[in-house]
């Protein structure tokens, strides 16, 4: 029985969400390219395309629209659970906690039908942005910033963030970078959400294992990583620093990727929208390092920036604290995790892959006093 590292290249089961081609760059939504969703979609209407199979109509949306600003705002006793907290806890530990919890109040939990797990799906998408900001206020001595019934889920967030209505070129870019992260086939997280909810389990459930899985430095918390890397580097020397971690061989956040050969076409769009948001805002230091990093990288590994690269820069000028980068991921992310719940459960079948066992034969019981 043969067997993969990681599993990289080998095909865990079939999925029409989305496809990636590594060698050619290309990430495409219900046969929709990113570039195009990037470009013309909103949010919401990738959330539709992702769980319904197409993009909506007018009415749709609407209806789509309305349904997430219903249920923005979270149950009154999760909000007394999140005042409980450490105020150190780190904010992944908090939304996998509070979305674990969220499951005992939702009155769909246990019903598995396609109509309560869509409801489940735009609950969970409307609190997740309101789980992580009121979290935020709360750990810095603050109260929470109630959503608001007339704003999209980009603009909610930045609002409940910050308690202003966000400039309209703030909304649109983090819509965009919300819609660049939506899904990405069987990553880790989204795979191990399929495995939790073959089981027959719960949305919840999934979910929660989905969070905890995008938790790691390797997925995830890439973004927050490549961040602190700049503020270490801060206004020293770019090209220094980057010869000097080569030679260590240690690894440069970031870079690669597990499926991507060439460009993350996710990065084209963050790249662009980093450097706007840098030349808008007054802090060309962070995109000019950026791109110095992105250029040794290339030059000296044949390395291209992932997804992860720009977006630090991107949520740090948006004014997004620093550990709260990964949890933003899973605001976008959310939507591609509960599709593909819905997809597993339309014809479901339990995951279980086989092990290719290398460890010893023909070993035998010693009684404990011969030890």
């Amino acid at each position: 029985m043969s067997s993969s590292a990681g599993l990289r290249g080998v095909v865990a089961g079939a999925s029409s969400i989305s496809t990636v081609d590594g060698q050619e760059g290309v990430l495409i939504y219900r046969g929709i390219n990113i570039h195009e969703l990037a470009e013309n979609a909103s949010f919401e209407e990738v959330a539709f395309l992702l769980w319904e199979g197409r993009l909506p109509t007018q009415s749709e949306l609407d209806a789509l629209t309305e349904q997430l600003r219903a249920n923005a705002a979270l149950p009154e006793p999760l909000v007394d659970i999140l005042r409980k907290l450490p105020a150190d806890a780190k904010p992944m530990d908090v939304l996998r906690t509070a979305v674990s919890a969220l499951g005992i109040w939702d009155p769909d939990t246990n019903d598995n039908s396609l109509e309560a797990n869509r409801r489940k799906a735009i609950r969970l998408t409307a609190q997740i942005p309101t789980i992580i900001t009121t979290f935020n206020h709360l750990r810095n001595g603050r109260e929470p910033i109630a959503p608001r019934t007339d704003l999209s889920v980009a603009a909610n967030f930045l609002y409940m963030l910050t308690g202003e209505a966000p400039a309209p070129v703030a909304t649109k870019t983090f819509d965009i970078a919300l819609t660049l992260h939506a899904d990405h086939e069987f990553n880790a997280s989204t795979f191990s959400s399929r495995v939790t909810i073959a089981t027959l389990s719960d949305m919840y459930s999934a979910i929660t294992a989905a969070i905890g899985t995008l938790s790691g430095p390797l997925h995830g918390g890439a973004n927050e990583g490549v961040f602190r890397m700049l503020e270490g580097i801060g206004d020293g020397d770019v090209e220094g620093w980057v010869h000097d971690k080569l030679a260590q061989k240690a690894r440069i956040m970031g870079f690669g990727h597990a499926v991507y050969k060439t460009t993350d076409p996710r990065a084209t769009h963050l790249k662009r929208m980093a450097k706007a948001l840098a030349e808008e805002s007054g802090n060309g230091r962070l995109f000019e390092m950026s791109t110095k990093i992105e250029e040794m990288m290339l030059a000296e590994k044949n390395l291209h920036a992932n997804v992860d690269f720009y977006s630090a820069t991107v949520y740090h000028v948006l004014g997004i604290p620093t550990d709260l980068f990964t949890p933003v991921f899973a605001i976008s992310r959310i939507t591609g995790w509960t599709a593909h719940v819905l997809e597993q459960l339309a014809d479901n079948r339990i995951i279980r892959p086989r092990a290719d066992y290398v460890g010893p034969m023909d070993v035998h019981y010693v009684p404990i006093e011969q030890r």
